[in-house]
C-alpha cells in the first residue's frame, strides 16, 4: 500500500479563492494543479481518506469530525451570495475518525469525537479546488486553543502511522503569513514595503527549520517557532491558529520521507510557502 502524502497548504482568505479574486491567482493555481499531484488524485494510489487539520476550528482538546456526512459551515460574513451557496459533498469516514481517535488516545491526547459540526471553510474552500469530484472521504480535525507547539507536533506523530495505510494528512492554514492588520495594509496600499522584508526573513528561517532531515532536530526547532525572526509580525500573539496545521503536518513526517519539499506562491506582494512530504515533485 502506498504511503500517502502530508502537506500543509495555504488556503487563502475566506471564500475568495473560489470566487475568482485576482490576488489569489497563484494560490488557486497551486490548489488546482500542484496539490492534486502531491496527493496522487486520479491515480490508483489516490488516498483512501484525507484528514484535514483546519485553522478555523480551535478546541481545548483535539476534536475529530466523525459523521458519515457533514454539512458545510459558512463561517465567514460579508461576501457575495454565491459564497453561501457553495457545496462540497464528499463523505465523512467514521472508520478513519475512529482510527484517529485511537491513535490520539494512545498518544495521551484525550480526543473528542464530533458527528455534528459542519466542515468549515478551511476544508471546503481549498477542497473545491483540490478535489472538486468530492469522491474521497474527509475527516476534519481541530487545532488546540492552547497553541501549544509540542501538543500539535504530538498530534502529527500520532497521525503519521495512518499515512502507511494510505490516509493523507492535509494541514489547511496560512503558515507563511496571517496578520489581518498587515493584510489590510497590503490590500489598501498595494505596496509590500517592510512587510515583504520581514516575511522573507521569517520564511527563510521557517523553511530551514521545516527542512531539517533529522526528525528530532526538526521538531526541536519547530517547537520553538516563536523564536524565529518576525514570528509575531507574521502571526500575532494569541493568533497562531493558521500556523498550527503546519506543526501537525511536520509531526506526521515519517522516517524515509526525506527532506521536506516546498513551493511558493505570491499573495499581496509577499511569498506564501507550502511544505509537504511525499514522493512527487511539483
Amino acid at each position: 500500500m502506498p504511503r500517502a502524502a502530508a502537506i500543509a497548504v495555504s488556503h487563502g482568505g475566506g471564500p475568495m479563492p473560489v470566487l475568482g479574486d485576482p490576488s489569489h491567482k497563484d494560490i488557486v493555481s497551486s490548489l488546482r494543479n500542484r496539490v492534486p499531484k502531491i496527493l496522487k488524485l486520479g491515480t490508483p494510489d489516490a488516498p483512501r481518506a484525507i484528514v484535514v487539520v483546519t485553522a478555523h476550528w480551535s478546541e481545548n482538546r483535539p476534536t475529530i469530525s466523525s459523521g458519515k456526512k457533514h454539512p458545510l459551515l459558512y463561517d465567514y460574513g460579508g461576501f457575495p451570495a454565491a459564497a453561501y451557496r457553495l457545496k462540497y459533498d464528499a463523505p465523512g469516514s467514521p472508520e478513519v475518525a475512529e482510527q484517529v481517535r485511537q491513535a490520539f488516545t494512545e498518544a495521551g491526547l484525550s480526543p473528542v469525537m464530533d458527528d455534528e459540526r459542519g466542515w468549515d471553510h478551511g476544508v471546503f474552500v481549498p477542497f473545491l479546488l483540490i478535489n472538486p469530484a468530492a469522491d474521497i472521504p474527509v475527516v476534519q480535525l481541530s487545532v488546540l486553543q492552547s497553541e501549544d507547539a509540542e501538543a500539535h507536533l504530538r498530534m502529527g506523530r500520532a497521525l503519521g502511522a495512518l499515512r502507511d495505510s494510505n490516509v493523507a494528512i492535509v494541514g489547511s492554514g496560512f503558515a507563511s503569513f496571517h496578520n489581518m492588520a498587515a493584510m489590510r495594509h497590503l490590500m489598501m496600499s498595494g505596496s509590500p514595503g517592510a512587510v515583504r522584508a520581514r516575511n522573507e526573513a521569517w520564511n527563510a528561517a521557517l523553511t530551514a527549520a521545516v527542512g531539517e532531515t533529522d526528525a528530532a532536530e526538526r521538531e526541536a526547532r519547530l517547537s520553538k517557532w516563536r523564536e524565529l525572526p518576525y514570528s509575531y509580525d507574521m502571526h500575532p500573539r494569541y493568533g497562531a491558529e493558521h500556523f498550527l496545521p503546519l506543526l501537525v503536518v511536520a509531526g506526521a513526517a515519517l522516517e524515509g520521507d526525506g527532506k521536506a519539499k516546498a513551493y511558493k506562491d505570491e499573495f499581496l506582494g509577499v511569498d506564501i510557502w507550502t511544505y509537504y512530504w511525499g514522493d512527487v515533485e511539483v
